[in-house]
């Protein structure tokens, strides 16, 4: 698959909250996932990492809704913005979570993702 198909494939997957097919059929085995500085889950390798930190995420959140925007592709990257509702099943405080994703592809796997948001108090 090129960069506009694995884009493409991904924002569906993640529409259907199929996360955890799109990590196995798009990811490369080595994928990096990163946070912004100081945020829980860092840097992530591999695909059993991106797993784990996947895990975490539903741990701490209970998730009400959320969209994906169509991506933005260029040749070997893509982008595009995800919001979730959600409660922090900690604090019991409902939040939207915002962020805009930077995905790279190489040899037809996403090599890298990184995920930019401010983060929160």
């Amino acid at each position: 698959m090129n960069t506009s198909q694995i884009a493409s494939r991904l924002v569906e997957l993640c529409r259907r909250h199929e996360d955890a097919v799109a990590q196995r059929e798009l990811f490369s085995d080595d994928a990096v996932s990163i946070e912004p500085e100081g945020t829980p889950g860092g840097v992530a390798r591999g695909r059993a990492a991106l797993a784990e930190k996947a895990k975490m995420f539903a741990d701490r959140f209970e998730v009400h809704g959320e969209t994906v925007s169509d991506p933005v592709v260029s040749t070997d990257f893509f982008a595009c913005t995800m919001t979730a509702d959600v409660t922090d099943r900690q604090s019991k405080q409902r939040l939207t979570l915002s962020e805009v994703c930077v995905y790279e592809v190489k040899n037809g796997k996403i090599v890298r993702e990184q995920f930019f948001y401010r983060p929160g108090p």
